[in-house]
């Protein structure tokens, strides 16, 4: 009986040594993908929206964090929350972009709208979302964004008078 039980720890030692015992597991879920910036920028909004000020916060980049404290955040975080109040809470993306900045420098941006406002073209207010750079997730700025209406091109010829 010895004999037995050593034989059956020694297979299943090689069992697992070899990668046998896992075989017969459920395989782990993958590993979830990072997010894109546009869904930061989202999340970053919604918890603005839903005043929930602290995770808002933890989701600015380090160096926003030192410059301002929770409490100077949640000051200029509130216009976007009134806002959010006024127009409903449900956003969607309405454009993404470089803005250039003093001495050439760019910042990423991206511009949602209150789903509510969706019919109206350009929408009348924006909310604003700015990274670093296309690898950063963590956010640089925020703001809210009145939408500058887009004027109708001026004829090339006007008629004469006569």
């Amino acid at each position: 009986m010895q004999a037995h039980k050593k034989a059956l720890l020694m297979a299943g030692l090689l069992a697992a040594a070899c990668g046998w015992a896992g075989a017969h597991e459920t395989p782990k879920p993958a590993a979830a993908p990072h997010q894109s910036q546009a869904q930061a920028a989202h999340q970053f909004l919604r918890a603005v929206l839903r005043a929930d000020y602290s995770a808002a916060y933890r989701r600015l980049a380090p160096e926003v964090q030192h410059t301002i404290s929770l409490a100077r955040f949640e000051a200029s975080a509130r216009p976007l929350w009134r806002s959010g109040h006024k127009h409903r809470q449900a956003i969607e993306l309405y454009k993404l972009g470089v803005r250039l900045g003093d001495g050439g420098a760019s910042r990423l941006f991206y511009a949602f709208s209150f789903a509510a406002d969706s019919a109206i073209k350009p929408p009348p207010v924006l909310l604003e979302v700015t990274f670093r750079d296309t690898a950063s997730r963590a956010v640089l700025g925020f703001g809210l964004r009145p939408s500058i209406p887009s004027k109708p091109a001026k004829p090339l010829m006007t008629p004469r008078k006569r």
